[in-house]
């Protein structure tokens, strides 16, 4: 069987390349793609994080709550940004389509005061 650690290190791969292909896209909405590259930062903080808690307390990072609330805080601000860019890009999409829809009926009505 696999052992969670080669498995952690295992889905850092596939995560990689769903980041590669966001940021090829270039559609993605910029705050976004900044939390989602965070994710990795939540990563590699929580690698040493883990080993600490081993060598220092002789315990799992989920045991020591400070260390592992600090670990955590990286996950959730990325969770933020990534939240943040989308609702972001909701509110521009919803605007343009406003914007779009008011045009299309002064196209309109222009058409029909002419006659």
């Amino acid at each position: 069987m696999i052992s969670k650690e080669t498995l952690f290190v295992l889905s850092l791969f596939p995560y990689l390349g769903f980041l590669w292909f966001l940021t090829r896209s270039g559609k993605t909405p910029r705050l976004a793609l900044i939390g989602f590259y965070g994710t990795l930062v939540f990563v590699a903080v929580t690698i040493p994080a883990a080993i600490y808690a081993k060598v220092a307390y002789n315990e799992s990072l989920a045991n020591v709550d400070w260390l592992h609330g600090s670990a955590e805080l990286f996950l959730t601000v990325a969770n933020i940004l990534v939240v943040l860019g989308f609702r972001e890009a909701v509110i521009k999409a919803k605007a343009s389509s406003q914007n779009e829809g008011a045009e299309q009926e002064c196209l309109v009505d222009g058409e029909n005061s002419r006659g």
